[in-house]
């Protein structure tokens, strides 16, 4: 039988801790590791320069957006986590193409192979943008630059051209548009998170219901 001084002192709630938004890494690896290899697609840097973008996809690009995939498992958020997973593999496979064939493993595959590759994954980010239009605008923004650098880079694999410009090097005129949008969204919510205010907004959804 409990002593009336223990029924009238009240239990104390458990504080749980606080959890870090993992969304700024995710976007970090892949904004910081998408503008180098963009730079090379539109041309701003010469093709001989794609060896420096594999150990970056392994390690940033890739290992960064799997450990952000794992953490929005953890914390609920199924679109971070397909998201973050997915792309981070697409490094590892970027990475892993680029490396096998340079050591000679794996004979270079025809461009329309790759084209084929890059077109489904156009697709498949064009359906996770539809899925953006419940997020904010600032996500939204990112996954529309995203499916067409990547229909962009598909098309150029293909032989297509827009005037003087092959569409790949268009694509990566896109892709850079699209790792500098990513990066500064990452830098967004990390600055946000810091202040505990929202210094700048990262817009509402297009659809809320």
């Amino acid at each position: 039988m409990s002593s009336p001084i223990d029924a009238q002192t009240p239990v104390p709630l458990a504080v749980l801790p606080k959890v870090a938004n993992p969304g700024p890494l995710g976007l970090a690896g892949f904004g910081l590791t998408t503008v180098v290899l963009s730079a090379i697609n539109a041309g701003l840097l010469p093709h001989a320069a794609v060896p420096v973008v594999v150990p970056l996809a392994f390690a940033y690009g890739g290992v960064a957006q799997l450990i952000a995939g794992v953490l929005e498992f953890k914390v609920g958020n199924t679109f971070g986590m397909v998201a973050f997973t997915s792309y981070g593999l697409f490094w590892w496979w970027f990475a892993f193409l680029q490396w096998t064939i340079g050591a000679g493993w794996l004979a270079a595959p025809p461009p329309s192979a790759g084209g084929t590759v890059l077109l489904m994954w156009g697709i498949f980010t064009f359906l996770l943008w539809i899925v953006t239009f419940r997020l904010s605008k600032a996500v939204w923004s990112i996954f529309l630059l995203l499916w067409i650098t990547f229909f962009l880079l598909a098309w150029g694999d293909f032989g297509y051209s827009l005037g003087s410009l092959t569409c790949g090097q268009v694509g990566g005129y896109f892709g850079l548009l699209t790792g500098l949008d990513a990066l500064f969204v990452a830098f967004i919510e990390v600055l946000n998170a810091t202040a505990n205010r929202i210094v700048i907004p990262v817009g509402k959804p297009f659809i809320t219901a």
